[in-house]
C-alpha cells in the first residue's frame, strides 16, 4: 500500500499525519507554523506525495515543539510506509536552482539516521519563523526515517530562498528514493539483504 498514518500526542503536540508515497501531490497542512505549511504543502507538491498535516502544539511558547515533532512525525511515517523497503531505488541526488540560492540534496534510504547540513542562512527570523528550527526539522526526520541525508547550499543570499529550494530539493530526491526501481524486481537494494 505505501501509506502510512501517525499520530503523536504529549504535553506539547498532538499531531496526525497521513502520508501516501504514490500519490498526486496534495498537501492538506495545517501545523500551527505558517513557514512550515508553506514548506510542507510544497514539499508534498514536489515529492507528488498526499500530506495530510494537523498539529495542535504550545505555539504560544515557540515554534521548536510543534516543527521538532512534525518531523518526528513524517520521519515515522516514511518509515511505515516503505515497509522492507523491497525494490525502491534506494538513493536520490538534485541540485536545485532557487532564484540565487543553489541546494544540493542527497539521501540514501540505509536503515541508518545521519544528517549533514550545510546551510547558511544569514537571517535569524523568516517572518516570524525561527531558521534554527529547519535543522531540527532535518535531524527529527532522519532518526526516525532512518536514512542518510545530506543537506548542502552552493550559493545564497535570502534566507526564504535557501529553505524552500532546500524543501523542493528534499522532495524531489524522496520521491527519487521511494520510487520503485523496475530492476530491482522487488529485491532488497543491499547486499546484506536488508536496510
Amino acid at each position: 500500500m505505501r501509506n502510512s498514518q501517525i499520530t503523536r500526542k504529549t504535553n506539547e503536540t498532538d499531531i496526525t499525519l497521513s502520508l501516501k508515497l504514490d500519490g498526486s501531490g496534495i498537501g492538506q497542512i495545517d501545523t500551527g507554523v505558517g513557514f512550515l505549511d508553506h514548506m510542507l504543502t510544497l514539499f508534498a507538491r514536489h515529492g507528488n506525495f498526499d500530506l495530510t498535516v494537523c498539529c495542535k502544539g504550545d505555539v504560544e511558547v515557540d515554534d521548536h515543539h510543534s516543527v521538532e515533532d512534525i518531523g518526528i512525525c513524517l520521519g515515522a511515517a516514511f518509515s511505515e510506509a516503505l515497509g522492507h523497503m523491497a525494490g525502491i531505488c534506494r538513493y536520490g541526488n538534485i541540485i536545485l536552482p532557487m532564484d540565487e540560492a543553489l541546494i544540493l540534496c542527497a539521501t540514501d534510504i540505509s536503515g541508518r539516521s545521519h544528517l549533514e547540513y550545510n546551510l547558511n542562512i544569514p537571517t535569524e527570523k523568516v517572518g516570524v519563523f525561527d531558521t534554527q528550527l529547519v535543522e531540527e526539522f532535518f535531524q527529527a526526520f532522519v532518526r526516525h526515517a532512518n536514512l542518510t541525508l545530506h543537506l548542502r547550499q552552493l550559493s545564497g543570499s535570502n534566507s526564504h530562498h535557501i529553505i524552500e529550494g532546500t524543501f523542493k530539493a528534499f522532495a524531489r530526491v524522496m520521491r527519487e528514493a521511494v520510487s520503485m526501481d523496475p530492476a530491482m524486481e522487488g529485491r532488497i537494494p543491499s547486499t546484506k539483504g536488508v536496510l
